[in-house]
């Protein structure tokens, strides 16, 4: 191996060192949807927020096993479960979505 490549191959090292040393089962990025309370949905704001409620409904759609839905409903319900949040904040935030969807 010439100077260069062992070069590369030390470089290579000290990146994949960095990049796998923060990794801890403390710092675990995991979450359950059953974590999340209304709190946890309304602090987020914007984009955010709707990506986390659409979720939610994706996800609570998905666990009714159907593929349906009504884009006036779901703005509907979006705004309901945003009421209700704000109303119950420390309420589980899939049980504010599985009360607003019926």
């Amino acid at each position: 191996m010439n100077p260069t490549q062992i070069a590369a191959v030390l470089g290579t090292v000290v990146l994949l060192a960095g990049a796998v040393a923060p990794i801890s089962a403390q710092d675990s990025k995991d979450r359950t949807v059953e974590q999340y309370s209304c709190k946890d949905i309304m602090r987020e704001s914007g984009a955010n927020r709707d990506v986390a409620i659409a979720f939610l409904r994706g996800f609570m759609l998905g666990k009714s096993g159907s593929a349906k839905f009504n884009l006036d409903v779901l703005h509907k319900q979006s705004d309901d479960f945003i009421e209700r949040c704000l109303t119950n904040p420390d309420e589980k935030a899939m049980d504010a979505m599985a009360k607003i969807i019926g």
